[in-house]
């Protein structure tokens, strides 16, 4: 009897529609050895899904991990903007975040020399906030116009279907821009040892808006707080080989034993008015702001503590876009934020249809009201028999001016301005190579003469050219490590 009662909990396989599965072992044919019947619906069914199973994968950040979590307010910020998840010391946001490398595909290895996409997805009463960021406060290129360019050349090469070193360092050594981020690349921070161990940045300029109107230009840092910890480029490669999932495997056991990860969430803030007299523009993707200046100001903390119970539902079809902000907070005039505010999305409309912020894992914890209709996957009431255009007569939903965006002035003729004009790209990178120890600069070295090695003369000769400038010993130090002779006249003639 309890057997019985126990076979009868189990449930009847059914179809996608609902019919249920009298045999799921054994195809119809005519007669055992015959041919398949078209009429085997269930046959179909499943090869048909199992052929749709795979998604297009993401361009850049294919491989990634993902948990849940909540963002704690610790510290008052009210004076900076009036977005309602700050509005409270103790109020509690629920979270998720997604780390990833960059360039690798799918099934590339957690532990290769790349930056790390830090990305995070708050689901705020006001709708959610997307913080799409990686563990370096800077990046390659600071126009969205070259961001194609950049990741054609990190990616596999057309002809060969190979990664090529000489490819990536030619795109570098013609882009003096990237010497801040392929400094901090090279050094022991391009491998980090798992996701907990690393810190999260927005690196683009955001900005705050008070409740009295008054703009602040942000950047957000989150630190970790399981502190800084980096493999050694040897560490990484063994890696590579014995467990490519490292990282993944890393967070997931991790908040499997209740270790979980936290963050300290921070900004930075410089008073609207003050970015035109900055010493650096404040809205270039391959700077940073001085501590010193702008000092770090507590917001929060963000603690992961919960696994996705899906991969591919919570964490492969979770969609984070910059444009994603609620009241209180606004974008800036970055040229890379200004190109991903449109790319984002765009990618994802392609990746996983236009109805992408209904699926579980990126749809908004508050009402949502739209007049949106139709399109791939519509899988809601599809706004029932209510009007699809505004205004209307039918008490469908209104505009509010008080969320109108707050203006900014803009000035300077419509042009394309050359961003490498009057900008110094060696000065940050040769701060950070002076701030490293001994031993960290020997590694930095290493690892550059290590993946230069065997690219065309030419291409070292010029990217040396560009260490030397932000420090003589740096660049003296590769070519050294290189075993390359170059002059002095060649370093000042290299273009």
């Amino acid at each position: 009897m309890a057997k019985q009662e126990t076979k009868e909990k189990i449930p009847v396989m059914t179809t996608s529609s609902g019919r249920p599965v009298g045999d799921n072992q054994n195809s119809v044919t005519a007669g055992p050895r015959g041919p398949v019947l078209m009429e085997d619906y269930l046959l179909f069914e499943k090869m048909a899904q199992f052929n749709r199973e795979r998604i297009p994968e993401r361009i850049v950040h294919a491989k990634g991990a993902g948990a849940y979590g909540t963002f704690t307010v610790t510290h008052d910020i009210t004076g900076f903007s009036s977005a309602k998840l700050f509005n409270k010391i103790g109020k509690k946001t629920e979270m998720m975040a997604r780390f990833s490398t960059v360039a690798g595909e799918k099934g590339s290895a957690d532990t290769a020399r790349d930056p790390r996409g830090f990305a995070l997805k708050f689901y705020t009463e006001e709708g959610n906030w997307d913080m799409v960021g990686n563990n370096t406060p800077i990046f390659f290129i600071r126009d969205g116009l070259k961001f194609g360019d950049f990741i054609h050349s990190q990616k596999r090469v057309p002809g060969t279907n190979l990664r090529s070193p000489a490819v990536m360092w030619d795109f570098w050594s013609l882009s003096p821009e990237s010497l801040h981020q392929v400094t901090t690349l090279f050094s022991d921070r391009g491998t980090p040892d798992g996701f907990r161990h690393m810190h999260g940045f927005s690196s683009h300029t955001y900005s705050l808006i008070n409740a009295a109107g008054e703009r602040f230009w942000v950047k957000w840092h989150c630190l970790t707080q399981q502190g800084i910890k980096n493999l050694y480029a040897e560490q990484a490669d063994e890696l590579a080989g014995k467990d490519p999932d490292y990282a993944t495997r890393d967070l997931l056991e991790a908040i499997q034993r209740g270790e979980y990860p936290k963050w300290r969430v921070c900004i930075q803030a410089m008073p609207e008015a003050e970015a035109e007299s900055y010493h650096v523009n404040p809205f270039d993707l391959t700077k940073i702001w001085s501590h010193k200046d702008y000092p770090l100001i507590d917001v929060g903390v963000m603690e992961l503590n919960r696994n996705p119970k899906n991969y591919f539902a919570e964490v492969e079809q979770a969609a984070f876009s910059p444009v994603n902000i609620v009241p209180g907070m606004g974008y800036s005039p970055d040229k890379m934020l200004q190109a991903r505010l449109i790319s984002y999305p765009d990618a994802h409309r392609y990746r996983l249809g236009v109805n992408f912020e209904a699926l579980p894992a990126n749809k908004p914890r508050c009402p949502v009201h739209t007049y949106n209709r139709d399109g791939f996957m519509r899988f809601d009431e599809n706004g029932g028999d209510a009007p699809n255009y505004e205004p209307n007569s039918s008490q469908g939903p209104v505009e509010d001016p008080r969320y109108r965006e707050l203006p900014y002035a803009l000035n300077g003729d419509v042009n394309r301005y050359d961003h490498r004009d009057g900008n110094d790209d060696y000065k940050q990178p040769g701060d950070l190579f002076r701030l490293m120890k001994p031993d960290e600069k020997r590694r930095l070295i290493q690892n550059i003469a290590n993946h230069m090695r065997g690219i065309p003369g030419h291409i070292i000769t010029l990217q040396i050219s560009h260490f030397t400038k932000a420090d003589p010993a740096y660049g003296r130090g590769v070519a050294e490590a290189l075993g390359v002779g170059v002059s002095e006249d060649e370093l000042v003639h290299s273009k």
